[in-house]
């Protein structure tokens, strides 16, 4: 099979690849196939080049962005190993999965929340461990609803979670919230929003360090009460804000969280 053959299957399958091409320099037209797990396919005219722009392709994917990238014809990287040599410039087109959303509890802020991320362009999971509850009746708009406790979905699927993804959490039952962020912050998930007012933010706090999460780190990384400081009232709304505090904690903008505000949540 030819490596674009190999290269349509994926695209087909909807798995994550990415396609290097050299565009200027040495072996013109050479390409290299790439995936997130596995060997790449094809060569770019030397191992070492091969390695590094392996390397970089996986990082276009994570971050779901292609560019040209510049090399030396043995994969050098800095100015100092480019002196006297041609330089070979790269462009790695890649093709990144939709980012994730799981959310925990299956209450009515729930469809709203998942209606605005599929607008996002989000694949959307939704998991309750309330049979009666968790039902794609109520949530039609979700690609899966999970009966479940939030700690199975993280030990078997958690590993998938990056960067570009989130987690909401929208219970207020400790039973269920307090292992969902512990399974989250095992992740490298970009986002952790968990609901609730200070008051029950603070009990949960009081739970989560009986159970060892007590680190500076982790604790930042939660986003509670979730969303950001727009006054919502409605499921809608409060849908809006969350996606916009996701969309503003991934490309660093600072915007009002209601985390890093006092007072009440609704005025």
């Amino acid at each position: 099979m030819s490596i674009f053959e190999q290269y349509e299957s994926l695209l087909r399958a909807e798995s994550p690849v990415a396609l290097a091409t050299v565009i200027e320099g040495p072996n013109i037209g050479a390409k290299l196939l790439v995936q997130p797990h596995g060997d790449p396919v094809g060569s770019l005219g030397h191992p070492e080049l091969d390695r590094v722009v392996g390397r970089d392709a996986v990082a276009e994917l994570e971050a779901a962005t292609s560019g040209v990238r510049s090399y030396g014809p043995e994969g050098q990287i800095t100015p100092e190993d480019l002196v006297d040599q041609p330089t070979v410039r790269v462009f790695i087109e890649s093709h990144a999965l939709p980012p994730q959303m799981w959310i925990f509890g299956a209450v009515d802020f729930t469809a709203a929340l998942a209606r605005v991320a599929k607008i996002l362009g989000y694949r959307v999971t939704v998991c309750d461990a309330r049979e009666v509850f968790a039902t794609r009746r109520r949530f039609p708009m979700a690609d899966e609803v999970k009966v479940t406790w939030p700690t199975p979905v993280f030990d078997e699927h958690g590993a998938e979670l990056g960067p570009r993804d989130a987690v909401c959490i929208l219970t207020h039952d400790p039973k269920f919230d307090v292992p969902a962020v512990q399974g989250a912050l095992a992740t490298r998930v970009g986002y952790i929003g968990v609901m609730g007012s200070r008051k029950t933010h603070a009990k949960r706090m009081e739970r989560l360090t009986e159970v060892g999460v007590t680190g500076a780190d982790d604790i930042n990384r939660l986003m509670s009460p979730i969303g950001l400081d727009i006054g919502a009232r409605t499921p809608e709304e409060t849908a809006v804000s969350i996606c916009a505090e996701i969309i503003a904690r991934r490309t660093n903008r600072n915007v009002p969280s209601l985390r890093d505000s006092s007072g009440d949540i609704h005025s």
